[in-house]
């Protein structure tokens, strides 16, 4: 097990910034863009880093999924086989991040995050009320269980609007229903993947722990939030969110080479 020793006001300044990224992430995804440059920050190596923001992304996504499943929001005896083929998918994706580079993945994100966007910022009725379903059973559940669970496991950024995307656009689910089952199938690969990490032993348990305790304050409040205030909330979060990822994922690929270009 790795332990790291900082200074009490870094600690305080990890706390807070994962009450924000989980509050954020209950309702439109996206809190690793706060907590993972964060955990760097604080001298993590990368792969303590990525271990790390599993273990508070777990008690965050918890902390919303049980909020959501206590307010019979979620039916979990009618999630099971999406829950079954999620974690499945993550564990794959864990596996095989291990063994592939996702240089190329890197460079096409941005842009599916962006179409998330566009399509939330054009489409102002889109999850406004539930609709027919697309696909049901063992067919949604491989792709809006499996597939987004493998992304989850092998790369992570944008997965908690990509599985409510799903939910909207296959599943027929209104936005708030489908992101309150978002979380429990974001749990469930955040699980499976925080699994792996701690086999590897690069979890840092003493920072996570902390973290955790921000994580499940935040997720909490996003969560009744996102019940409360329904699309009107998370139509713009999940718009802002998606530019903002995209941005950051397209200057962390690009940026250092646009910056040499012009002389800097």
């Amino acid at each position: 097990m790795d332990w790291f020793v900082v200074s009490p006001e870094l600690i305080a300044v990890l706390f807070f910034v994962a009450v924000l990224a989980a509050f954020i992430d209950s309702i439109a995804g996206g809190g690793g863009l706060l907590t993972v440059p964060a955990l760097l920050a604080a001298g993590l190596s990368p792969a303590q880093v990525l271990a790390t923001n599993k273990l508070q992304s777990v008690g965050g996504s918890f902390s919303a999924s049980l909020y959501f499943v206590r307010r019979k929001a979620v039916d979990l005896r009618q999630q099971w086989v999406n829950i079954v083929l999620t974690f499945v998918g993550a564990v794959i994706g864990t596996i095989t991040i291990q063994h592939l580079k996702a240089d190329v993945l890197r460079q096409v994100l941005p842009l599916l995050l962006i179409g998330i966007g566009l399509w939330f910022l054009f489409m102002p009725t889109l999850g406004k009320i539930d609709k027919t379903a697309r696909l049901e059973g063992i067919a949604y559940a491989l792709i809006g269980g499996g597939c987004v669970g493998f992304y989850d496991g092998f790369f992570g950024p944008g997965a908690g609007s990509f599985y409510a995307l799903a939910f909207v656009t296959l599943a027929g689910f209104n936005l708030a229903k489908a992101t309150a089952h978002a979380k429990v199938l974001n749990f469930t690969s955040n699980f499976a993947s925080l699994i792996f990490f701690m086999m590897g032993g690069k979890v840092v348990w003493g920072l996570g722990a902390i973290m955790l305790i921000g994580a499940v304050c935040g997720a909490r409040l996003g969560a009744r939030l996102v019940l409360s205030r329904g699309q009107k909330l998370i139509r713009p979060m999940v718009v802002v969110v998606s530019m903002v990822m995209s941005a950051k994922l397209l200057w962390d690929s690009h940026g250092p080479a646009l910056l040499h270009s012009i002389g800097f």
